[in-house]
């Protein structure tokens, strides 16, 4: 992996590259559910991260302070419950669909304390987008795997939050190393009770460690390089696309067909996240 200082890859492309490969990771962990269990792939998935990132940044875990370990503790907590559970919706519903439900939890967190009229566009819309997948109909949708992905909306925004409270009083990469080193002491003891690690074997550790690279070491060194070109709002309209390349990932790895209300909520999210980030206020 080359350093972040001889990055040069142009940053839209970057962004793309880096959705693609975190969707394409994930379609490649759903492969492993059938194996290993969702737990024992988040597990994987994790512990892996951890140890990539940590050997990539090279963080000195003994100049810490309480705050920072405290701090980093909620983060890592988020972080690795807001995976373990995502993984397991994932189990349920097509990618596609836990992604955008997902989404829905920072989109949320974005316009909470907003007093822009026209905010009411966006939320409207992110509400259509959940009534057009609300499982209604049970027998087409799993509504465990719905509310499962709302939860893990519901984490990723309490990762968000964690994630400002922890970039006051660390450097970024320092963060995320501790916090996947706390997710990791969270997720792979419940991977290892499901069962499901005792059928690892070396083609599924090296898969293990793809889905690592995929989800977490490869995306996030693009998406470093990309900030450095890019304002927050612009890269914000960029991730926006997440959804979309989920569904995508899903149709062409996974086999996994939306209808076309799904589809249609699926832009809706889009539309209300691109909405609320271009019209957002400047702090």
């Amino acid at each position: 992996m080359l350093p972040l200082k001889k990055f040069v890859l142009p940053a839209i492309p970057a962004v793309l590259l880096s959705m693609v490969c975190v969707q394409g990771g994930a379609s490649l962990a759903k492969h492993l559910f059938p194996v290993i269990g969702a737990s024992g792939t988040a597990a994987l998935r994790i512990g892996f991260s951890a140890v990539i990132l940590l050997l990539f940044f090279r963080t000195n875990l003994f100049t810490l302070t309480k705050k920072q370990w405290l701090y980093t503790l909620g983060y890592g907590l988020c972080l690795g419950s807001m995976n373990l559970v995502f993984y397991i919706a994932i189990k349920r519903i097509p990618l596609g669909l836990g992604v955008t439900i997902e989404f829905i939890g920072p989109l949320v967190l974005a316009l909470l304390g907003s007093r822009k009229l026209l905010d009411l566009v966006w939320v409207a819309l992110a509400a259509t987008a959940m009534a057009l997948i609300a499982p209604w109909n049970t027998s087409a949708i799993d509504p465990v795997g719905v509310l499962l992905a709302a939860l893990a909306g519901a984490l990723w925004a309490g990762y968000i939050i964690m994630g400002r409270k922890v970039s006051l009083v660390m450097k970024g990469g320092d963060a995320v190393v501790v916090g996947m080193l706390w997710a990791t002491l969270l997720v792979v003891p419940i991977g290892m009770a499901s069962g499901g690690l005792a059928a690892l074997n070396g083609e599924l550790v090296l898969i293990g460690i793809a889905v690592a690279l995929l989800t977490s070491a490869i995306p996030f060194t693009l998406d470093m390089g990309a900030l450095r070109q890019l304002s927050s709002k612009n890269f914000s309209i960029l991730m926006s696309l997440h959804p979309a390349f989920a569904a995508l990932s899903g149709l062409l790895f996974l086999q996994e067909y939306l209808s076309l209300t799904q589809w249609l909520s699926i832009f809706c999210v889009i539309c209300a996240s691109v909405g609320a980030t271009v019209f957002s206020r400047k702090d």
